[in-house]
């Protein structure tokens, strides 16, 4: 019962303990940010290509407005859905000391 009270100190050092929850943190931001920019992108190159098509249907104004909507709208539910709640969900696992009380975790945490 003991060990599952004690921190688990990283092997990089104790020095490392207060900066890795926000190196994590940021580094999963930077990495989500730029892989949901691509795909923005690539919903606006899509949307491009077709502008021809869509435009017979609502017009040139319609349809580039279609493809802001949606490609912003990509974007911004993707960060929304799934990179707001793992920063939390990360922040929070290396900042309790004992989040699921599962071995795995104190492993987990040694080599992070």
């Amino acid at each position: 019962m003991k060990e599952n009270t004690n921190q688990q100190y990283s092997i990089w050092g104790k020095w490392w303990e207060p900066i890795r929850k926000w190196f994590y943190s940021i580094w999963f931001t930077y990495e989500t940010t730029i892989r949901f920019y691509e795909y923005f992108i690539s919903v606006n190159q899509y949307f491009t290509e077709q502008q021809n098509t869509i435009s017979s249907y609502i017009g040139n104004i319609g349809a580039q407005i279609l493809n802001v909507f949606c490609s912003a709208g990509t974007f911004v539910i993707c960060v929304i859905f799934l990179t707001v709640p793992i920063i939390f969900i990360l922040f929070k696992f290396f900042s309790v000391n004992n989040l699921t009380n599962t071995s795995f975790e104190q492993k987990l945490k040694r080599i992070l």
